[in-house]
């Protein structure tokens, strides 16, 4: 995913997601001079449900 569609995914700017980059929460591939991707997969690995009391979705 490019960092722009990462952002938009979690409703951040892109330079929070570099920020994730460099703090390791990511992995950031260049796949040119210029460009950086993150693995669909590891994106939404991000994404956590909130518990609820009971436990119940």
């Amino acid at each position: 995913m490019r960092l722009q569609d990462v952002a938009e995914l979690f409703d951040v700017h892109e330079v929070t997601v570099r920020r994730w980059i460099s703090a390791g929460r990511l992995t950031g591939y260049m796949v040119g001079p210029n460009s950086i991707r993150v693995r669909r997969d590891e994106a939404m690995a991000l994404l956590r449900p909130i518990p609820t009391v009971g436990g119940a979705a």
